[in-house]
């Protein structure tokens, strides 16, 4: 009996539950559904769809030497996905379907559908743990439910992993061959342009890039990452989100470097080696909210008496924010960022999603979708918990009245100012003190041609504590 291993956010071979378990049950097929109106609606980037694809390519390859086929069936959407899955079972005599699990509303949606058609043709249904730890629903409070603060869930989760540490899965291999031809990898999709050559640079696609660059922060950098991690313009953060995102890596063979360079240890030894274990446990913290809370895969606030804030319509100052021209050196250069290489350094997140929400006072949700039409690690659970934190409307969430300010956060996580250079040349000029609020400068000295700012930093402070002080806090419907 053959098994089919359906790929989605999982695309590796190695420590990769689902792939592991239909090997082991018997020869096995597998499958990627190419499904763009569903990724349009979801907001996935054009860069992300792309290294999808380039990272497809090299799964082929690797999934060859284990003598695994790989077809590709092109849909719309997830509502062709039953059909879809029963036509290859039925073309090729398969009994059985194996997926590693997804969290968000609309991905759970779809595989309990795919099951229930499948097992109507006899044809079972096998869904693994693999893009977490825990299962969620498996960390709970005392009373029952779902962690709404980090630190308690992260306690727990500590307790959990120092008795029971998930092992990486054994190398698999090659099963014998099957008279089935793989299916050509496209170069690009329909209605997602393909990046230039300068971000595929930054992206290499596959697993042997995935795990060079996790084994040269684990034995280079990860001792410093604590002090090294706010800093855009320093290489000290891990470079790795994009490959956990489309699954290239798994949270296993991350928190097994992260051990080795710490002897073995989670939460004592090396201070940096602790903190990037603790940005492990919040990425699985933002998927059990997923769950526990499936509102936030719905564009609802975490907090539901947050959504009756009176947001702004601001269109001209939204359109300045996502273009890089509101006047702030710091939130500019990292829209550039952005913009370029898919990718933000995680202050410069927390900086930009605080200006747009506090300052501005535009609703979380533009600059959420925003951001996943940009990013290569775009990760519903992992932006939209950022992005519900920065706003104040989410778990965890910074208090209402801790603004940042970009000047001062610019002043103190790019003293020298080599990180704005670098994304506004045009500022080059202007030594390490002016150039972070070059308009203080006046309109003789500051540089020409960059905008003065959009907002008043204080005034705008006292309006965003306003809004969230005058923040009835009535029952909104769940």
């Amino acid at each position: 009996m053959q098994r089919l291993m359906w790929l989605r956010t999982d695309l590796r071979t190695q420590d990769n539950t689902a792939l592991s378990e239909a090997m082991l049950s018997g020869p096995t097929i597998a499958l990627y559904l190419i499904t763009p109106q569903q990724w349009q609606r979801h907001d996935d980037a054009p860069c992300k769809v792309d290294f999808w694809l380039r990272n497809l390519a090299e799964l082929q390859r690797a999934l060859a030497r284990l003598n695994v086929p790989l077809l590709i069936r092109h849909c719309a959407d997830w509502s062709d996905a039953p059909a879809q899955l029963a036509e290859v079972c039925r073309t090729h005599g398969i009994q059985a379907v194996h997926v590693n699990e997804e969290y968000g509303v609309n991905e759970s949606l779809r595989d309990q559908q795919v099951a229930a058609y499948l097992r109507q043709q006899d044809i079972a249904w096998h869904s693994h743990l693999d893009q977490l730890f825990f299962r969620p629903g498996s960390v709970l409070t005392r009373s029952g439910g779902y962690f709404q603060v980090y630190s308690q869930f992260r306690k727990v989760c500590y307790e959990r992993l120092h008795s029971a540490l998930p092992a990486c899965i054994a190398p698999l291999r090659p099963q014998a061959p099957l008279a089935i031809a793989s299916d050509p990898i496209p170069d690009a999709v329909a209605g997602f342009t393909t990046p230039g050559a300068s971000l595929r640079e930054l992206w290499p696609a596959g697993e042997d890039a995935a795990q060079q660059r996790l084994q040269r922060f684990a034995e280079e950098q990860v001792s410093e990452y604590d002090r090294q991690r706010d800093f855009p313009a320093q290489p000290g953060t891990s470079q790795l989100s994009a490959y956990l995102a489309a699954g290239v890596l798994s949270p296993r063979q991350c928190l097994h470097a992260a051990l080795s360079a710490n002897q073995g240890e989670f939460d004592s030894g090396n201070p940096g080696a602790v903190t990037w274990i603790n940005e492990l446990l919040w990425r699985e913290f933002y998927k059990h909210i997923l769950v526990g809370y499936p509102r936030v895969s719905r564009h609802r606030a975490f907090r539901l008496e947050t959504e009756a804030l009176r947001w702004r319509d601001a269109p001209q100052e939204l359109a300045a924010w996502q273009e890089g021209r509101t006047g702030l050196p710091l939130i500019d250069a990292a829209m550039r960022q952005l913009q370029a290489t898919g990718w933000m350094h995680n202050r410069l997140r927390m900086v930009v999603a605080m200006f747009l929400t506090k300052n501005l006072l535009i609703d979380w949700r533009e600059g959420e979708r925003f951001f996943m039409r940009q990013l290569i690690d775009g990760d519903l659970a992992a932006n939209n918990g950022g992005w519900q934190w920065s706003a104040s409307t989410g778990t965890d969430a910074a208090p209402y009245f801790r603004i940042f300010n970009p000047i001062s956060q610019s002043q103190k996580f790019d003293p020298d100012g080599h990180f704005i250079r670098h994304w506004l040349p045009e500022l080059a000029s202007l030594n390490k003190r002016d150039i972070h609020d070059p308009a203080a400068l006046g309109g003789l000295f500051a540089p020409s041609g960059y905008p003065r700012p959009i907002v008043d930093l204080s005034r705008s402070r006292e309006r965003a504590l306003s809004a969230f002080k005058d923040l009835n806090a009535r029952e909104v419907p769940a």
